[in-house]
């Protein structure tokens, strides 16, 4: 019987940089952006600490996609995925290493790129890394009975 093992990241914080969309030679979307999240405490002197710490994400997919129309630099989000690292040669012959969270979830929080709320505060999606399925989990408000809807307007109130 093979030994479990666990390779799960969950983080809150705000990005860095607005995330860079780009695609593999296959057509594959592939976003990344920086996530800093902190931490504070009184050391042995009660005088307040702060430490930052900053994540590279990447997200693959549908999921890419998504973040690149939702997120911007200092948006507040969730994210959850596993810990991958990279390694290769640069051109001048030295080994490099990156470790990446590679989210698989998002949920955005605050006000969208227009600055308006989006149900209610937050939008979650998720796909796991093949990114084929995304869903919104939570729907908070209605359209009123009143309002006509379109092809044309329910295509505006789609984030992706």
């Amino acid at each position: 019987m093979a030994a479990r093992s666990l390779n799960k990241v969950m983080l809150i914080g705000n990005l860095t940089r607005d995330p860079e969309l780009r695609y593999t030679p296959s057509g594959t979307a592939v976003v990344t952006f920086g996530l800093a999240t902190n931490r504070e405490w009184n050391d042995a002197s009660g005088q307040r600490q702060e430490e930052v710490e900053f994540h590279n994400i990447v997200a693959w997919n549908k999921l890419a996609e998504i973040c690149s129309q939702l997120l911007y630099k200092g948006r507040k989000i969730y994210v959850e995925g596993r810990l991958s690292t990279r390694s290769w040669t640069t051109q001048e012959g030295q080994e490099r290493r990156s470790t990446e969270v590679v989210i698989e979830e998002m949920i955005a929080f605050g006000p969208g790129k227009r600055g308006e709320e989006e149900e209610a505060g937050a939008v979650t999606f998720g796909g796991g890394d093949e990114g084929a399925k995304s869903k919104k989990k939570e729907v908070t408000e209605e359209k009123p009975a009143e309002e006509e809807v379109t092809s044309s307007s329910v295509a505006d109130d789609i984030p992706f």
